[in-house]
């Protein structure tokens, strides 16, 4: 059983600054690409910001310059730093990744934490 569990999310002004983390937990092997997707209320999903175990990132180009992702490979652990933000980035944020366990791989998703920024 694998579980992404995110936390950090909440309330900020325009212009404000937060910081979400996931953790993932369960009989993983590794983790090829872990990263954010975000859905705002009647839009599709979206990729967010993703890092690979080697570390090369990849951004969604509206947060290019204000986002920062980054991750702990001996923790299974990713952080997406937040600056700058904007009430256009107001979403539920999912944490992805793509998981190999000891007999299988595949893609897993948290529960999903709301950002909310006021005006």
């Amino acid at each position: 059983q694998v579980r992404l569990v995110e936390s950090g999310g909440g309330l900020v002004q325009a212009g404000g600054s937060l910081r979400l983390s996931c953790a993932a937990s369960g009989s993983i092997s590794s983790i090829k690409v872990i990263g954010w997707y975000r859905q705002a209320p009647g839009k599709e999903r979206e990729l967010v910001a993703s890092i690979t175990r080697s570390g090369r990132t990849n951004y969604a180009d509206s947060v290019k310059g204000r986002f920062t992702i980054s991750r702990e490979n001996d923790k299974n652990t990713v952080d997406l730093q937040m600056n700058s933000l904007k009430p256009e980035d107001t979403a539920v944020y999912y944490c992805n990744a793509e998981i190999y366990l000891v007999i299988t791989h595949g893609g897993y998703w948290g529960q999903g934490i709301q950002v909310t920024v006021s005006s």
